[in-house]
């Protein structure tokens, strides 16, 4: 089992950054890929980064793409998403996810390829 614990939600003037961490329980942390996903009310949860196990690949959504970085330690089991730039249409709960056991490159936009997830954490940007 692996618990996620997501933290550095807040609120932020448009413009604004905001850096998320994720915390995970567990020895598997290294050899998981993680994602962050965000989801507003009445919308689906979408994909916002993904990163691989050491690091090596990482994707973004493309609204996010050029203002956000996922980076991971894995020293410190935790996963981290830099919210650079942040827009109203940010505004979410964002929510890690782990797959355990994955391969050194491998990583998905899907939802439904991970295992495990985070409470979230709630981002509101203000104009």
């Amino acid at each position: 089992q692996v618990q996620l614990v997501e933290s550095g939600g807040g609120l932020v003037q448009a413009g604004g950054s905001l850096r998320l961490s994720c915390a995970a329980s567990g020895r598997t942390f290294s050899s998981s890929s993680m994602g962050w996903f965000r989801q507003t009310p009445g919308k689906e949860r979408e994909f916002v980064a993904a990163i691989s196990r050491f690091g090596s690949s990482v994707e973004y959504a493309d609204s996010v793409k050029g203002r956000f970085t996922i980076s991971r330690d894995n020293a410190k089991n935790t996963v981290y998403l830099q919210m650079n730039k942040l827009k109203p249409e940010d505004t979410a709960v964002y929510y890690c996810a782990a797959k355990r056991g994955t391969y050194n490159t491998v990583l998905s936009r899907a939802e439904q390829w991970y295992d495990f997830w985070g409470q979230g954490t709630q981002v509101t940007v203000s104009s």
